[in-house]
């Protein structure tokens, strides 16, 4: 098997992994658990594994010599996208759906395309330009329809997941050229470590100290996060972007939604109206345009 197919099969079951976890979330807060506490018995029921993967791999020596610089910049994107991206995710979940959460934070390739633009200066071309108006006119009818039953507080949550979306397309933009340094394991044990870290001086500031107070089935999902939706996918996605670049892996976010849709249906009883449905339709059409567009360039 290929270097390229093996970054695919990783970054689909990556992906589908991953959106898996919005639903663990939206089943947890029927049991009233605090944002802060659920975030935190997903990364610390996860932490044990990345420190034993550290233990591990600590006499394998990086290809290329790592400086303070890459720690630092290791550092900012542990922060950004596994700290602050899970965090406005996570306080997003309150106000809306599953299904709608997945769709909004569907725009991140989209994202990835301004942040480019806008730190390395690539341009942006008619064909990426048309891509991203699309996605955002899907986001808008999905979004309409929503705001038609909820009213106000689905905009809130739309708000922070798009804030979400922004803080993973720039740990994507960003960690492209640091995993290569440090390898996989080594680079996603550090940035899930900071942003365990990051999480529970969090709590330390502004958390309630009552993790032990809820129900088992809460830590139970929190364990069903840290290992299916945290530990797992994050290696499949770190390894996918290795081999295939941040660019060619977002077309595969295109499962993110429908997996996450489907899931939701079937132990969240979620429903989706036509226009939401179309409006979802729109967006997956514009992003995996987009990617495609942005393969071909680079492979012509």
């Amino acid at each position: 098997m290929s270097n390229k197919s093996l970054g695919i099969i990783y970054g689909i079951l990556g992906v589908v992994l991953f959106s898996s976890k919005a639903v663990m979330v939206k089943l947890a807060y029927e049991y009233q658990v605090e944002t802060l506490d659920l975030l935190l018995f997903r990364m610390l029921f996860s932490l044990p594994f990345y420190l034993f993967i550290l233990f591990l791999i600590r006499k394998k020596k990086p290809l290329v010599n790592i400086t303070i610089k890459d720690y630092a910049w290791l550092f900012l994107f542990g922060f950004v996208g596994y700290y602050l991206a899970s965090y406005f995710d996570f306080l997003g979940l309150n106000y809306i759906k599953a299904g709608l959460e997945r769709i909004i934070l569907f725009v991140y390739p989209t994202i990835v395309v301004f942040l480019s633009w806008l730190f390395f200066k690539q341009k942006i071309t008619k064909v990426q330009a048309i891509a991203i108006m699309i996605t955002y006119i899907g986001v808008v009818i999905t979004f309409w329809s929503e705001l038609d039953i909820n009213g106000n507080g689905v905009l809130i949550g739309g708000f922070l997941v798009l804030l979400s979306a922004i803080t993973y397309a720039s740990y994507l933009v960003g960690s492209g050229w640091l995993i290569p340094k440090f390898g996989v394991l080594r680079f996603t044990s550090y940035a899930m470590v900071v942003s365990t870290c990051c999480i529970g001086v969090h709590y330390l500031i502004s958390g309630n100290f009552g993790l032990w107070e809820y129900p088992a089935a809460v830590y139970g999902y929190g364990v069903a996060m840290a290992i299916l939706a945290t530990l797992i996918p994050s290696f499949l996605v770190s390894a996918a972007i290795e081999r295939l670049g941040a660019s060619n892996f977002s077309i595969l976010g295109s499962l993110g939604p429908v997996s996450t849709i489907l899931l939701a249906f079937v132990f969240l009883d979620e429903k989706l109206t036509y226009w939401q449905l179309f409006g979802m339709l729109v967006v997956i059409f514009g992003v995996t345009y987009l990617s495609i567009r942005r393969k071909k360039g680079a492979g012509a």
